[in-house]
C-alpha cells in the first residue's frame, strides 16, 4: 500500500455517483456502507430496505485502469415496513448495519438488520438451469402421471447469469428499543446485536433464541441517565466485545467472567475539562461509532466534534485525539435548533490501521494519518468528482479573510452530511454515502 502521505493532496480519484441524484428520494437515502472481508463486494442498505451489493471490476489487458471499479452485482429488498399493534408502533424498513461473513464457499453471507429484526442473507450465483423433469413440464407446471410414458434424465443447460439473494435465517422478537448495531464473532458461529439498553448474542444456527449478555435498564426508567450508542466484537478474541454509551465512556467487557456482563473488565473515559463545559456538553460527548482497529490493539471512538484513539492498556484518557470540525463548536446553539447535533458519524480504520476517516458537512469526510498527523479534508460531490479527476483538499475558513479557495463555516450546507463510509480491507479505495449517492475513490495510480 502506499504511503498515505505521499498522495494526500490528491488522494483519491472518484469513479462517479453510482446512484442517480436526480431525485433526493428518502427511500434511497444510504444508510450504512461495508466492504467485505476480501473487497471485491461493497455492499449499501438504504432507507427504503434495500440491499444493493456493487463488484468490483476485474482487470483486463486492454483497460488496466478499470481495475477498481465497481458496477452494480445485485440488488434486493430486505426489510418491509410493519407495524406493532401491540404497541402501535411503526417499524421503518431502514437498514441500520450490513455485516459481512467470511467466504467459505461460492455463496457470500451478509447480515442486515433494521430496527427489529435482524436477516442472514444468502447471495450465489446461478449459471445452469435443469431442464427434463419428470414430473413437471418446462413451464413447471404438474403433467399427469398416466401420461408418463418414458423416464427422463435431468440435465443442466447453461443460462445467463442470474445472483439471487435468498433469506436463510431471520432473527426477530428479541429486541425491545432500536437496534443500533451488529457485530460478527471472530468464531464467526456467534454475533451480537445492541439496542438502546440491551446487547443479545446470537448462534446463527438459531434463530428463536439469544442469549442477553448486557442489560443496563433500570428498574426505573426515570433514573435512565445513558444509553447504549455502539457495539463490537474484538477482531481475534471471541470472548471479548466493547461497547459505547451516550455519556462518552467506553466499556470492555469478557464474556469468560460472568454470563451477565453488566460489570466491565475495562473503562475507558477522558475526564472532562471543566473550561471547556456549557449546555451542549452532555450531548456532544455522546458516542455515535466504536471500532476496534485491525490488530485488535485500540479503539477508536466518534462524538460530535472529534475522533479518538484508544489503547487498550490505557483506560484514563485516549492516546489520539483529531478535530473533526472544531469550527462548528460556535455553532452548536442553531446545531441543537435543526437537530444537527445529534447526528450520527461514522469512523473507519484503512487496512493497514495508520489512516482513520469520519464524515462532516458539506459532503465533506476528513481523513487523519496516524504517522504524519497530516490530515486533509475532501469533498464528494457531482460538481468536483469527475471520473479519473483528483480531488482537491478543501479548506473551512472561521472569520476574518477568506482565500479563493476557501470556503467560509456559514456557509456550509448543513443538510449534506457525510454519515457513513468505508475502506477497502487491504487497499487505498473508500465508498462515501453522501444522501442518496455512492462515491467510491480510489488511490491516485501513475
Amino acid at each position: 500500500m502506499k504511503c498515505f502521505s505521499r498522495y494526500l493532496p490528491y488522494l483519491f480519484r472518484p469513479h462517479g455517483a453510482l446512484r442517480s441524484a436526480s431525485c433526493h428520494a428518502e427511500a434511497d437515502i444510504i444508510s450504512t456502507v461495508e466492504f467485505n472481508h476480501t473487497g471485491e463486494l461493497l455492499a449499501t442498505g438504504d432507507k427504503g430496505g434495500r440491499v444493493v451489493i456493487f463488484q468490483r471490476e476485474q482487470e483486463s489487458k486492454n483497460q488496466p485502469h478499470r481495475r477498481g471499479e465497481y458496477n452494480v452485482y445485485s440488488t434486493f429488498q430486505s426489510h418491509e415496513p410493519e407495524f406493532d399493534y401491540l404497541k402501535s408502533l411503526e417499524i421503518e424498513e431502514k437498514i441500520n448495519k450490513i455485516r459481512w461473513l467470511p467466504q467459505q464457499n461460492a455463496a457470500y453471507f451478509l447480515l442486515s438488520t433494521n430496527d427489529k429484526t435482524v436477516k442472514l442473507w444468502k447471495v450465489s450465483e446461478r449459471d445452469k438451469r435443469p431442464e427434463g423433469y419428470n414430473l413437471k413440464d418446462e413451464d413447471g407446471r404438474l403433467r399427469d402421471p398416466s401420461m408418463i410414458t418414458v423416464l427422463r434424465v435431468p440435465v443442466l443447460r447453461p443460462m445467463d447469469l442470474m445472483v439471487e439473494a435468498t433469506p436463510r435465517r431471520v432473527f426477530a422478537n428479541a429486541h425491545t428499543y432500536h437496534i443500533n448495531s451488529i457485530s460478527v464473532n471472530s468464531d464467526y458461529e456467534t454475533y451480537m446485536s445492541a439496542d438502546d439498553l440491551r446487547i443479545n448474542l446470537w448462534n446463527f444456527e438459531i434463530t428463536n433464541q439469544s442469549f442477553n449478555i448486557v442489560d443496563i435498564k433500570p428498574a426505573n426508567m426515570e433514573e435512565l441517565t445513558e444509553v447504549i450508542t455502539a457495539a463490537e466484537f474484538h477482531p481475534h478474541h471471541c470472548n471479548t466485545f466493547v461497547y459505547s454509551s451516550s455519556k462518552g465512556t467506553i466499556r470492555l467487557c469478557d464474556m469468560r467472567t460472568a454470563a451477565l456482563c453488566d460489570r466491565h473488565a475495562k473503562f475507558f473515559e477522558e475526564p472532562e475539562d471543566p473550561s471547556n463545559r456549557s449546555f451542549f456538553s452532555e450531548i456532544i460527548s455522546s458516542i455515535s461509532d466504536v471500532k476496534f482497529s485491525h490488530s485488535g490493539r485500540y479503539i477508536m471512538t466518534r462524538d460530535y466534534l472529534t475522533v479518538k484513539v484508544w489503547d487498550l492498556n490505557m483506560e484514563n484518557r485516549p492516546i489520539e485525539t483529531y478535530q473533526v470540525h472544531d469550527y462548528l463548536r460556535s455553532k452548536l446553539c442553531s446545531l441543537y435548533e435543526n437537530d444537527c447535533i445529534f447526528d450520527k458519524f461514522e469512523c473507519v480504520w484503512n487496512g493497514s490501521d495508520s489512516v482513520i476517516m469520519t464524515g462532516s458537512y458539506n459532503n465533506f469526510f476528513r481523513m487523519f494519518d496516524r504517522n504524519t498527523k497530516r490530515d486533509v479534508t475532501l469533498e464528494a460531490s457531482r460538481e468536483n468528482s469527475k471520473p479519473r479527476a483528483i480531488l482537491k483538499p478543501r479548506k473551512v475558513c472561521v472569520g476574518g479573510k477568506r482565500r479563493k479557495d476557501e470556503i467560509s463555516v456559514d456557509s456550509l450546507d448543513f443538510s449534506k452530511k457525510i454519515l457513513h463510509t468505508a475502506w477497502h480491507p487491504s487497499e487505498n479505495i473508500i465508498a462515501v454515502a453522501a444522501t442518496n449517492n455512492l462515491y467510491i475513490f480510489q488511490d491516485k495510480v501513475n
